[in-house]
């Protein structure tokens, strides 16, 4: 398993969980929302690329092209 996926999808949260924070206490409700919208966007597109990467790879040793 890529170690450094576990690590985009931590360092994406933690940013995601910083500005959701630092908007909500501003008032900035929507904003706030958008943003974890946005986080959990960019984590589930890291995802199903490598989701994607492995369906070659199974494709290619089964010979299914």
């Amino acid at each position: 398993m890529d170690i450094d996926l576990i690590f985009k999808i931590g360092a994406i949260g933690i940013i995601v969980a910083v500005f959701n924070q630092i908007l909500s206490k501003s008032g900035r409700d929507e904003q706030s929302m958008f943003v974890t919208l946005a986080g959990v966007i960019v984590v589930m597109a890291l995802i199903v690329n490598m989701m994607n990467d492995l369906f070659m790879e199974v494709k290619s040793i089964f010979n299914l092209y």
